[in-house]
């Protein structure tokens, strides 16, 4: 009996990343120990953070433009109905 091999994305794939400027080196390897990890660990982080949607947060973000103290310039409607007339 032959063993039947199926892929199913459950593989890790190996990464290989060429010419690295020297400061990008080694600002990784100090972000690595700041944290803890191995740059190995590190770059793990940084693509999952970057790739991994991010949920969107509206409360969060009302909470941040108001500790910003960001304002428009008027009222909301005024500015829609001014836009829609164009």
């Amino acid at each position: 009996m032959v063993p039947e091999w199926s892929y199913n994305g459950a593989m890790p794939v190996s990464l290989s990343i060429k010419d690295v400027p020297d400061a990008l080196a080694r600002a990784l390897r100090a972000r690595a120990v700041r944290n803890h990890r191995s740059i190995q660990g590190e770059l793990m982080d940084i693509l999952e953070t970057a790739i991994q949607p991010r949920p969107f947060r509206a409360q969060a973000l009302h909470r941040r433009i108001q500790a910003l103290g960001l304002k428009t310039r008027g009222d909301s409607r005024a500015m829609i109905r001014e836009d829609r007339d164009r």
